[in-house]
This record gives structure tokens, C-alpha cells and sequence, in this order.
């Protein structure tokens, strides 16, 4: 009896396992005739951004709302729109947040450039710290 029961768990278990590494594609719940259109579709959904996890993209999110914005990329993919006209319909109903690489505006010129901004600033505090430290503070010799 109790072998049987341990059995019976090492079998379950072992479904179990089977069936967590062998996830649904993305192909597969999203079938397409042309391998261009399919390829289209993954590169669009790597480049959005899913409104509610905001840090992933549309592929790789749970969310309801990136599954209906999957299906309504597989739709405009479908009908044969262009990946610049699928873009500007999304950011012109969703804004720019959507894009993972936004454009660059007078609004994301900080996004853009800041960084580089605050390394040079950085290097310099950094060189004049380095260069009044060579100076003699007492200001003379012996």
C-alpha cells in the first residue's frame, strides 16, 4: 500500500514536472500563414512594453492587459500593417511609456542623455578633487 501510494506521487509529480517544461508557445496561440508576419510579431511584441508589469515586455508578461494588447498586435500584424504603423497607433493610444526605447523629445532628453551628463560631471569633481590634492594647503615648503 505504501508503495503504491509513493509510486502514485512519483508519477503525479513526474506529469507535473513534464508539463511545466513544456510551456505554449507563442506560435502556437498565435498561428500565422507567412513566416515574415510571425517574425514581425515577435519582434514587436520584444519591443513594447506591458503597461501594468512596466519593466517587461509584451512576450514575456502575465498580465491581462499585455494578453489583449498581444491580440491586438495579431491583428494588425494579420491585416498587413507595417511595424512603424503598428508602433505609431500604439503610442498614439497608449503614449510613448509603451516603447521600451522611446523616442528622443525635449521630454526625454534626460532619459537620454543624462546619463552621459552625470558621468562627465562626475569625471570632473572627480579630476578637481585629484588636482587640489596635489597642492600644499599650508601653501609653502619646509
Amino acid at each position: 500500500m505504501i508503495l503504491y501510494r509513493i509510486l502514485n506521487l512519483q508519477i503525479s509529480v513526474g506529469f507535473f514536472l513534464f508539463l511545466l517544461c513544456s510551456p505554449i508557445t507563442a506560435s502556437s496561440l498565435y498561428p500565422f500563414s507567412q513566416p515574415k508576419q510571425e517574425a514581425q510579431f515577435k519582434y514587436l511584441l520584444k519591443e513594447l512594453r506591458c503597461l501594468v508589469c512596466q519593466n517587461q515586455d509584451l512576450a514575456d508578461s502575465n498580465a491581462d492587459l499585455a494578453r489583449d494588447l498581444r491580440d491586438e498586435v495579431y491583428g494588425l500584424v494579420k491585416d498587413g500593417q507595417s511595424d512603424h504603423e503598428i508602433i505609431d497607433y500604439l503610442t498614439k493610444r497608449y503614449g510613448d511609456f509603451i516603447l521600451f526605447k522611446p523616442p528622443v523629445k525635449s521630454v526625454t532628453a534626460l532619459l537620454w542623455f543624462g546619463p552621459a551628463l552625470f558621468l562627465i560631471l562626475g569625471l570632473l569633481v572627480f579630476w578637481r578633487s585629484i588636482r587640489q590634492g596635489h597642492h600644499d594647503p599650508n601653501g609653502g615648503g619646509s
